[in-house]
């Protein structure tokens, strides 16, 4: 299978800050990699590159066979590129927006028109699609930016951290829309701050912190690096810790950890173990306020992976605002 996205070695410095360290990134035709890491990992800045935005310091990249520095132009008619935050014009309906940009593709009149009314239907946004784009709510301006990168029906999307800032019902609506992009075949770059996000939507995972990659498999090998699902106990009386410790490092893989009232360690056997443990902490008399199974966070897995934790401090390779770096012509 030919790959659609390939970068070897990216770098990119800002001033003293070394933004990307020798980045490698492969993506096959018609899957999903999903870049996962925190603020500041440097999952901008390298999107930001492979879309030419950014004139990378060193390595290479192609784009559906076109190299992101030699032929620019080329790579932008292959990409459709939806960002942070929703690109669109505030005081132009929906369907105006997306026939501006099939106008800026070179679309005639006619087409751009047919264009737009597709996609507002294609993305649930028919009902507003005569609204300025102003009325919209944010899951419904993301649902609408992403509709204008796929104007041009572009064989790659890359798609910066989608839905960061949404509330959950439109996160799950971001999903079913990008799930349907690739079930249409589409090639997906997709930077995300949430594990559960790549794990819903991605064929594979690179873990990326200060500017480089530390981890790259499925959400399964990911999660097995930390020790997979986590059995989490509170228990009522603070004296009872020990019995809960004790019925919980039956079925651990490693130590419990406690903290105040709190019991938590990884296990293997999911459900299963839960079961066991809420079994012994009854037949221990332990009265407990909650009990629960609870997966891996993006926290876990860089704890495991580098002994810190996503939000601790700013990674060396922090994504700063440089209004002044060079876009290739």
């Amino acid at each position: 299978m030919p790959e659609m996205i390939h970068a070897t070695g990216l770098r990119k410095r800002y001033g003293d800050v070394e933004a990307l360290r020798g980045l490698d990134l492969e993506v096959p035709e018609g899957s999903v990699l999903a870049l996962l890491g925190p603020n500041g990992a440097g999952k901008t800045t390298a999107v930001r590159c492979l879309a030419t935005l950014l004139r990378p310091d060193g390595g290479s990249a192609t784009i559906a066979g076109v190299d992101v520095l030699a032929d620019p132009q080329g790579v932008r008619r292959r990409i459709g590129l939806s960002g942070q935050y929703a690109a669109v014009d505030e005081h132009l309906t929906g369907f105006e927006n997306l026939t501006m940009v099939g106008r800026l593709y070179g679309f005639d009149k006619a087409r751009a028109r047919a264009r737009a009314t597709e996609l507002l239907e294609r993305f649930a946004l028919s009902d507003a699609g005569d609204r300025p784009s102003k009325t919209y709510s944010g899951g419904m301006r993301r649902r609408l930016d992403l509709a204008g990168a796929l104007v041009a029906e572009p064989p790659v999307l890359i798609l910066d951290e989608p839905t960061t800032g949404l509330d959950p019902r439109s996160r799950a609506q971001m999903w079913d829309v990008i799930r349907d992009l690739v079930a249409s075949g589409a090639t997906l770059l997709l930077t995300t701050q949430y594990l559960e996000e790549a794990d819903r939507l991605a064929d594979d995972i690179v873990v990326i912190d200060s500017g480089q990659a530390i981890a790259r498999g499925t959400a399964d090998e990911l999660k097995a690096q930390t020790g997979g699902e986590r059995v989490e106990v509170v228990v009522a009386d603070a004296g009872a810790v020990e019995r809960a410790r004790a019925a919980v490092a039956g079925v651990a893989v490693d130590e419990p950890t406690v903290e105040e009232r709190t019991v938590t360690a990884a296990v293997n056997g999911g459900a299963a173990d839960l079961m066991t443990v809420l079994q012994r902490l009854e037949a221990d008399g332990v009265a407990v306020l909650d009990v629960g199974l609870r997966r891996p966070t993006l926290d876990d897995v860089f704890l495991s992976l580098t002994g810190h934790g996503a939000d601790d401090g700013t990674p060396s390779g922090a994504d700063p605002t440089d209004e002044t770096a060079e876009v290739p012509a």
